[in-house]
């Protein structure tokens, strides 16, 4: 059973938990892992147990040296986190593991001209086809934050907040040629530019192998 599964069981059954007894909260959340939502379940006094989910679609452009891409980030993640109350307070230090399905597709866009410049050498769009790719992070990642907001304890409306970072690891990039009519030498030397373009795109997300994690949201105690 993948991590994935085992956080969807474990909402599923909080969720049901979380209408049969007192004490426990839900939170409506938004940051940089999208929109969210997370219940939080007490098992002892200062300890919680969260899950929750967290979805966005994003576009943006950006480049390398050579080529301008149309990205779309698409925010995918199930959280599995302990709350842990140091204090008498709503301060909490958090900690746990999250099913990263987070990814970026890469679309590279022809110049103004109709051209690729790639690893030097210029290529007609028309005859070269796309040039598109993929950027992937690894599924298991661990979490470690601090925040504010106790959605099992506070009484009626509250607020929560957490800043943290998701250590989802170096980035692994793939970016392919498709639809190349012209001689087949000229698609062969396109394939070795595309690899070459590829090492460029890796070291450009190469940042984000520890992702910042901000959130505010509001929550509710049952």
């Amino acid at each position: 059973m993948n991590l994935k599964t085992t956080i969807s069981i474990m909402f599923a059954g909080l969720l049901g938990a979380g209408f049969a007894q007192a004490g426990v909260g839900v939170t409506a959340d938004l940051g940089t892992t999208g929109v969210g939502a997370h219940l939080s379940v007490p098992l002892q006094a200062n300890l919680n147990v969260r899950v929750g989910i967290n979805y966005l679609n994003y576009s943006y452009n950006s480049s390398t040296s050579d080529v301008e891409y149309d990205f779309k980030l698409k925010l995918r993640t199930f959280d599995a986190l302990l709350d842990y109350y140091p204090m008498d307070s709503s301060f909490r230090v958090s900690a746990g593991l999250v099913y990263n399905g987070n990814k970026i597709d890469a679309h590279g866009k022809p110049s103004g001209t109709g051209t690729y410049t790639l690893n030097g050498h210029t290529y007609l769009a028309s005859s070269a086809g796309t040039v598109d790719g993929a950027i992937d992070f690894r599924k298991t990642a661990p979490y470690l934050g601090i925040g504010w907001g106790n959605a099992a304890k506070d009484s009626g409306w509250g607020f929560s907040s957490d800043i943290g970072v998701l250590l989802q690891g170096a980035p692994d990039s793939s970016l392919t040629n498709n639809g190349c009519t012209a001689p087949a030498p000229v698609c062969a030397q396109l394939a070795t530019d595309v690899a070459a373009e590829n090492v460029k795109l890796s070291d450009k997300v190469h940042s984000f192998k520890a992702y910042p994690v901000i959130r505010i949201g509001a929550n509710y105690r049952f």
